[in-house]
């Protein structure tokens, strides 16, 4: 067990988990990180169930001083991370001792950081989370963002920092994060509400994030999307990664701070596998739609959770240097037991 005391929070710095899920038909968002891919790997290199709460980083970071020794992780974005001013690696785990400052020089790629801790973030769940939803003022620490002064215990470790050192990502798996993209997306739910040429405005012109982004989802701007008789229509559920077109033509994706329930027509859906891409997206940076099937976006799952297995295959195998085999006697019972050395 240790702590870690907030010096300074950063722009927007919150404690995040895989989200809220179960409630949203009593209009509870889900919440929960926007990267899920920097989150779960974060995590595994720490030695944390991959679902764990970290802390999500928004463009500029915070500084934070280490109370323990303690293992850390930091996955996403590039906002620059130092310990005690000396530039750290990413996608590796990192052994901080006590009195060690962890801050961030700037943002280089991507927009946003996940910091995990080995043993995870000690606060209270609500509704079975630990997910910070600021509007509603629940989960994390108190509902909000971090501020100075704040203090987060964290739980113990699995395993020592000794047996956590080392761990790194394969470099062929982590990201990399361009100021160009593409979201590759299923049509739908009302895609019937577009005129022919709405729904190829939308997969064939580039749109911008402009400054109106936000957990709770982005606005684009480009060529207005066409509609037949409007945008409107009798509310229903979001995904995340919904694309509402109201109308006035101009897309919105809805991401982890959604409202449960819109009335905009929705012409697309990011999948699963990309909403990490547009997690890592900032203002100025510019957006193109591309339609796969939904067999493709399943088997685009697959392939991002052969990704992560691999990654924790990497970091969980250590190369065996010796085994011992020993016989135990214990109240009568004899037991034998393989002893092995790991590197």
């Amino acid at each position: 067990m240790g702590s870690v005391e907030v010096i300074n929070p950063g722009l927007l710095t919150l404690v995040e988990d895989s989200g809220r899920y179960g409630y949203q038909q009593y209009g509870v968002p889900v919440s929960g990180v926007m990267d899920t891919f920097s989150h779960r790997v974060s995590n595994i290199l720490v030695g944390n169930h991959e679902l764990e709460a970290v802390l999500e980083v928004t463009m500029m970071g915070p500084q934070l001083e280490f109370m323990e020794q303690m293992t850390i992780a930091i996955a996403g974005g590039d906002l620059s991370p130092a310990i005690n001013g000396r530039a750290v690696p990413m996608w590796e785990s990192i052994i901080v001792n006590k009195g060690d400052r962890l801050s961030f020089q700037g943002l280089k790629s991507g927009c946003r950081s996940y910091i995990a801790f080995s043993g995870g973030i000690k606060v209270p769940e609500v509704m079975g989370s630990k997910s910070t939803y600021t509007r509603g003022k629940i989960g994390g620490l108190e509902g909000r963002a971090l501020k100075a002064g704040d203090v987060l215990e964290i739980g113990a470790p699995a395993e020592s920092p000794a047996g956590l050192g080392g761990r790194k990502t394969p470099p062929e798996f982590i990201p990399e994060y361009s100021a160009t993209l593409e979201l590759r997306v299923t049509l739908g739910p009302q895609e019937d509400c577009f005129t022919a040429d709405g729904i190829n405005t939308f997969l064939s012109d580039y749109y911008e994030v402009t400054n109106e982004c936000d957990r709770m989802g982005y606005r684009l701007k480009g060529k207005n999307i066409e509609h037949i008789k409007g945008g409107d229509i009798i509310s229903d559920g979001i995904a995340m990664g919904a694309v509402q077109v109201p109308g006035h033509g101009q897309p919105i994706i809805m991401l982890a701070d959604r409202q449960t329930t819109g009335g905009y027509t929705k012409i697309a859906n990011v999948i699963w596998a990309d909403l990490p891409k547009i997690a890592q997206a900032k203002p100025g940076d510019r957006i193109r739609f591309v339609k796969v099937t939904v067999p493709e976006a399943q088997q685009m799952i697959r392939e991002m959770e052969n990704r992560i297995s691999a990654i924790k295959k990497a970091c969980v195998s250590r190369e065996v240097l010796s085994t011992r085999l020993l016989r135990l006697k214990i109240d009568g019972k004899t037991y034998e037991v393989k002893v092995e050395e790991l590197k």
